[in-house]
């Protein structure tokens, strides 16, 4: 059975090349993100990235170990020291507070992306995503899993009404969303009372907001979009590589695939 590696390596790379091009969109204008550079690769196998408080923080890890990477420019990185040797699977951050989380419940918080303490998730499933919005944290992973946190430290297990491993989760326009195994879309207006929306087929790895529109993406070259996280409609992609990341900003979307597809859309 091939082996799924949501959130791998070349994801890190195009978050990071387009997370680094809207960083500088105040300077270079309009064309911003038309010229692309690959940083410092080899670094182990990274899961995710995020920005926060003019720092880049990049995590990742394998079986048997956990990397963190910071960067305040996305063109030079550091490695920092991890408290787990869990692989982190994403990063998020919120509140001036860092909060990555992995394998075996693992959840990671720091104030400045060098100093990292390990939190009690409760869980000892694996945690796929994470994502902040009005005040909440909230971790998704496998078995349905949904943990929430109002300050990063302390979490609580919520019932999702589903067994389905989730991989993604957002918040947009006052609504979470996560996504995952079996198609399956959850979305709740406060990460506590969570509704089952009619799912699509095949398997969603990632979901963002940007724009007024929530954006799903998954195996296949599929993807999604809703105004509001009830109503999906299905678009054509011009890929039937399999989608493993999608991120909004500037005005464009973002999808990227396993096999190194990036494709935008206003």
């Amino acid at each position: 059975m091939k082996t799924l590696r949501p959130y791998g390596a070349r994801l890190l790379v195009a978050l990071l090349l387009t997370l680094a091009a809207y960083n500088a969109s105040a300077s270079s204008g309009s064309d911003a993100g038309t010229t692309w550079t690959l940083r410092v690769p080899g670094f182990n196998d990274l899961s995710s990235v995020t920005y926060g408080n003019g720092l880049f923080v990049a995590v990742g890890g394998s079986h048997s170990s956990s990397t963190i990477y910071t960067s305040p420019d996305g063109l030079n990185w550091t490695e920092q020291p991890s408290p787990t040797r869990e692989w982190l699977k994403s990063v998020t951050y919120g509140d001036s507070l860092f909060v990555a989380v992995g394998f075996s419940g693992t959840i990671l918080t720091s104030r400045d992306g060098m100093r990292w303490t390990e939190r009690a998730s409760g869980t000892s499933n694996n945690l796929f995503g994470v994502t902040y919005g009005d005040g909440l944290f909230v971790a998704v992973g496998n078995n349905g899993t949904i943990l929430t946190s109002w300050d990063g430290v302390s979490w609580t297990k919520r019932a999702s009404g589903t067994s389905d491993l989730l991989f993604g989760v957002t918040y947009g326009n006052g609504t979470f969303v996560a996504v995952g195994l079996l198609g399956t879309i959850l979305t709740s207006p406060d990460g506590v009372r969570w509704t089952e929306r009619t799912p699509g087929s095949g398997l969603f790895f990632d979901v963002t907001y940007g724009h007024g529109t929530f954006v799903a993406v998954g195996t296949n070259g599929m993807i999604l979009t809703s105004p509001d996280g009830v109503r999906w409609t299905e678009r054509a992609s011009p890929t039937r590589d399999w989608l493993y990341g999608v991120a909004y900003g500037n005005g464009t979307f973002v999808a990227v695939s396993y096999f190194g597809a990036i494709l935008t859309s206003p």
